[in-house]
């Protein structure tokens, strides 16, 4: 395609069952938002499309857990992921939801169109049931063994573990997640994508015509799908909730949500271009527009094979020009789960960060798993943020400004003779939007920011090397070429780090007051005009663009993380199996009294052991207990515990222990007393 005349871009929909995380930041929403305010800094004509995937199995799961409706769950979340986006400054031109009337109307148009032009095969197949809640089971409600991999964890629809796609049928031992009873098979009537038909154009369009321009990682997984064969796939599933399907016999029937959801691009386009004046189907239909869908991998194959598929079927779309999709992020070396709170979640994020949104933007995309999985960590968030945002960026533009306040009165200085070093200066700094410019749209955003921060590190070693500081002692003009030089440098900077750092560029260019007095610069600008800011300018005071990151405060998020490990070994922890049975006349040989510790002290030589003596209410005797590593001696004295009193006596370590104080474990592995909360309970009376 030549120069297009327009970009649609489009960012997976989050699954409306729960708040965002860095994973989703990582993989999808923030390289797209670099690439979309790059496209508008250079003056292109963009729609930005997402919204709320609302249909879902997982909401309707949730929906179950809480004991409310889908709708309370979807509209609760949609708010929540929403607010996330504008916090974190994805500039959407458009979010909308599939819930909206105008996605309906959409899919079941779409839907509609294809059934009559007979493009679907209509099939009555067995499907998984639950005779318990008298349910055909949709693909999440369904777990069991992968065929693939072996993963026992693996869901009706894809196994998480090795990426493959599946049917529900495809699972070895199914187990019903509403009930966890094995499903029987049900025959039911389902409208049926052949997407065999497709292979060829898939072949043609992507094999051959993507070979050099798509990622490799998206590449290779598309091609293991297609040589492994195309099949058809159900685009409609027995389930309450969703869009009903529009055809003869789809009673009780929705749209498959993975039919369904990518719609979701076209609708919200619609809504953005009704509400703008604009003519929506020019952003869809035209082949002078540019379709990119950002997402992650977990969606190759819906946006590389499925949409892509229904578009050529339906005839009067346009397919997308890239699928930039990244590979997971991982935090602390675990892989992120939602379920086991193992994840950074950005609403609370934006409360213990407060107005530090582009440090996460910054290190999420220096880190970002652009061809494989990469591995988020708190103390490389906080070296990042000290030894490059502060000590790189933040340190060279405090400088430039500081200086130019001390010196001139924060006006910009008229430069006199400029030298080799100055003129060679400012030739890289004009070279620098066609760099970072060229890796933007290779979608190499990591790639892109280093650059960035190279134009950072320019600045900085500039000024090292001219040391204004110095030379004002002796040369007043020279100095003010140096801070014209440098000021030039940090305008630059205002405007190059939008994409990747939109609130500190906001903060930056309101510091050297560049929007005031229309003086404020576009992309292209940088490279082409000979000064950014002039001579006599006022700029404002300096600000702290980033501010140090103490170790207390990395402390305390890996607190966070290892408190959710502890709780997910403790919900995990296998319960001990019942003990044989015994008889009622084996319970009552048990002689079970409450008692009083009296006394403590540690067994010498002995990390677990405490001699205890215990009033029980027939005697005062020493009961030697394991339990040192869970409490100090002072701690256990005058607790109430229970005892076994009668008990053989047995001689540990040279003392005669004579009966057991009864213990159990907290979910976190704590030891626990098991005794009486009542305090009118007397010592010596029996348990039973």
């Amino acid at each position: 395609m030549n120069k297009p005349k327009r970009y649609t871009v489009t960012t997976a929909l989050p699954y409306t069952n729960g708040p965002i995380h860095i994973g989703h930041l990582a993989g999808v929403y923030v390289p797209a938002d670099i690439y979309v305010r790059y496209l508008r800094l250079t003056g292109n004509d963009v729609a930005f499309i997402g919204g709320s995937d609302e249909h879902g199995v997982p909401i309707t799961i949730k929906a179950k857990n809480e004991g409310v409706s889908p709708q309370d769950i979807v509209d609760k979340y949609h708010a929540i992921i929403k607010k996330s986006f504008e916090d974190f400054g994805i500039s959407y031109d458009n979010y909308s939801r599939t819930s909206a009337p105008i996605h309906h109307e959409t899919a079941s148009e779409f839907f509609k169109t294809l059934n009559e032009k007979g493009e679907f095969i209509e099939e009555t197949t067995e499907q998984l049931f639950d005779e318990q809640a008298n349910q055909f089971l949709a693909d999440r409600f369904v777990t069991g063994t992968c065929p693939k991999c072996g993963n026992e964890e693996a869901y009706g629809d894809q196994c998480e573990k090795c990426g493959t796609s599946l049917n529900a049928t495809d699972l070895i031992n199914p187990k019903s997640a509403l009930t966890g009873n094995v499903p029987t098979l049900k025959e039911t009537k389902h409208w049926f994508l052949p997407l065999d038909r497709y292979e060829d154009f898939l072949k043609e369009w992507i094999l051959v015509g993507h070979k050099k321009d798509w990622k490799p990682n998206v590449y290779g997984q598309v091609k293991s799908w297609i040589d492994d064969g195309l099949r058809p796939r159900a685009v409609t599933r027995d389930l309450d909730w969703g869009i009903p399907v529009p055809a003869e016999g789809g009673e009780g029937k929705v749209l498959y949500v993975w039919f369904d959801a990518p719609i979701g691009y076209i609708s919200s386009t619609k809504e953005w271009a009704a509400r703008e004046g604009k003519d929506w189907e020019a952003y869809w239909k035209d082949n002078d527009t540019k379709l990119v869908h950002f997402i992650g991998k977990d969606n190759i194959v819906f946006h590389c094979i499925i949409f892509p598929a229904m578009l050529k079927a339906e005839g009067s779309y346009i397919l997308p020009d890239n699928v930039p999709a990244n590979e997971f992020l991982n935090l602390e070396g675990n892989k992120l789960s939602t379920s086991k709170n193992w994840a950074v979640w950005l609403p609370e994020y934006l409360k213990e960060f407060p107005g530090q949104q582009d440090v996460l933007r910054y290190v999420l995309t220096a880190n970002a798993p652009e061809t494989k999985d990469n591995d988020f960590t708190w103390k490389d968030f906080q070296a990042r943020n000290n030894n490059e945002l502060v000590a790189i960026f933040g340190n060279f533009i405090n400088r430039v400004v500081v200086l130019t306040n001390k010196y001139y009165e924060g006006v910009v200085p008229e430069p006199s003779e400029f030298e080799q070093v100055d003129e060679d200066t400012l030739a890289t700094v004009k070279a620098y939007p066609d760099v970072i410019a060229s890796s933007i749209e290779r979608y190499r955003f990591r790639e892109a920011l280093n650059e960035l921060m190279n134009l950072a590190r320019l600045g900085n070693k500039y000024l090292a090397d001219a040391e204004p500081w110095k030379v004002i002692k002796e040369d007043e003009e020279r100095t003010k070429t140096i801070m014209y030089v440098a000021l030039q440098i940090a305008s630059a900077l205002a405007t190059l780090s939008e994409p990747f750092l939109p609130f500190t560029s906001e903060k930056l260019k309101s510091m050297l007051n560049v929007t005031s007095i229309g003086v404020e610069t576009s992309w292209n600008d940088v490279s082409t005009n000979e000064v950014l800011l002039p001579a006599g300018h006022q700029i404002g005071k300096a600000e702290l663009l980033f501010s140090k990151i103490e170790d207390e405060t990395i402390q305390a998020q890996l607190d966070k993380l290892e408190a959710s490990k502890k709780a997910n070994e403790a919900a995990n922890k296998a319960v001990e199996p019942q003990k044989d049975t015994i008889t009622f006349e084996d319970f009552t040989k048990l002689d079970i009294r409450v008692g009083t510790i009296l006394e403590a002290e540690k067994m010498p030589k002995a990390k677990k052991l405490l001699v205890l003596k215990v009033d029980t209410g027939i005697d005062v005797r020493t009961i030697v207990s394991g339990i040192a590593e869970s409490f100090t001696p002072e701690e256990v004295v005058g607790k109430r515990v229970t005892v076994l009193v009668n008990l053989a006596p047995r001689a540990l370590r040279g003392v005669e222990s004579q009966g057991m104080i009864l213990m159990t474990e907290s979910a976190d592995g704590k030891l626990v007393f098991v005794n009486p909360d009542d305090a009118t309970v007397a010592n010596g009376l029996q348990i039973s």
